[in-house]
């Protein structure tokens, strides 16, 4: 069986998964063709001619399955390559242009978010990471088509989708602890953008140092160019307490992952959280918010309402650990448990 790949913006999680289909999913004989992760506006618009320009010999091949994220501009890319129209063709969410939210270098969203739909639309089969990723992308879709000049009919096409839409999270490696945890060590590992919302965790931080709570700190995740000034005003109030600042080798970003007791997000966005995820994997316990994918993966013990809500809670954590909850149990989420369900869907006659 020849199965056919397409990653259009292959940021880090992209690429995580995308190694974890042709590990898992080794059944299948896989071409794989990716973008950089970089000039977004570029990359959702123009995936289907840079592949044609520069990969036309993959494309001319038949294959039985084709695994595209949603960022690839299917509609246009069968177009340009019928032969492909044969094969199984399933398209993955890792998260929707509809439910992002934008930064404010960027114009309309219609464009990026036209590309969602028509592939959604072009795909025989449609996976979300979570249900709310599902959700907010059928929402938003019905919003965006109310605003077309003509009343379309789309809540029928739209509901059809929701129904048969499957929600599969990216599985998470299987790991376990390896190191005694610091009972007082508060991971953050996210990206370093605006979107992740940093100025409500180190605000949160702020306050309870100046409460005289003690606690050690570990700042990670992946940093671009540019990022929010709140790094380094953080870098300079936390120094007492900072004990890792930066991106991390993978060894050592795991082994500070398995001495963490807690991983926070006070996330603006958030379609599955896989950083979160890989942190309770290695025994943090999880404190998040109650809203975004959140509800549907961690009870209401480790989620907060509000920024003050998730101070009071670290305090509380921080100053009597036996107030802590265990972490969950993530079993579920890895690749032995959803390799079955990832196989079925791309195999299905």
């Amino acid at each position: 069986m020849r199965g056919l790949l397409l990653s259009a913006y292959a940021a880090t999680s992209h690429k995580h998964w995308a190694e974890g289909i042709r590990e898992w999913l080794d059944d299948i004989d896989w071409q794989v063709l990716s973008l950089p992760a970089r000039h977004f506006a570029w990359r959702i618009r123009g995936n289907p001619l840079s592949w044609m320009l520069r990969e036309g010999e993959a494309l001319s091949r038949h294959y039985d399955v084709i695994l595209a994220t949603s960022m690839v501009d299917l509609a246009t890319l069968l177009g340009l390559h019928p032969h492909l129209a044969s094969a199984r063709k399933v398209v993955y969410f890792h998260e929707n242009q509809f439910a992002y939210p934008a930064s404010p270098a960027q114009g309309s969203r219609v464009g990026p978010q036209m590309v969602n739909l028509y592939t959604a639309l072009a795909a025989d089969e449609v996976i979300f990471n979570t249900a709310y990723n599902r959700d907010t992308f059928i929402d938003g879709a019905r919003a965006m088509l109310k605003r077309m000049p003509e009343n379309l009919p789309a809540h029928a096409p739209l509901e059809a989708l929701r129904q048969r839409a499957r929600v599969l999270p990216v599985p998470i490696a299987k790991a376990n602890r390896r190191r005694p945890a610091m009972p007082d060590l508060i991971v953050w590992n996210h990206r370093w953008e605006y979107d992740k919302n940093p100025e409500s965790f180190f605000t949160g931080l702020f306050e309870l140092a100046e409460r005289g709570v003690a606690f050690r700190l570990a700042v990670m995740g992946q940093r671009f160019a540019d990022w929010p000034r709140i790094f380094d005003e953080a870098r300079q109030r936390l120094s007492q307490q900072l004990v890792c600042w930066g991106p991390q080798s993978a060894e050592a970003y795991h082994d500070w992952l398995d001495q963490g007791a807690m991983v926070v997000s006070t996330a603006d966005h958030e379609f599955q959280g896989l950083a979160v995820m890989e942190a309770v994997q290695r025994g943090c316990v999880p404190l998040v918010p109650d809203r975004l994918c959140y509800p549907e993966l961690y009870e209401a013990s480790f989620r907060y309402a509000d920024d003050q809500a998730m101070i009071e809670r670290l305090e509380s954590w921080l100053t009597s650990p036996g107030s802590r909850p265990h972490p969950p149990v993530t079993d579920g989420w890895t690749w032995p448990s959803l390799q079955p369900a990832y196989r079925q869907v791309l195999n299905a006659d």
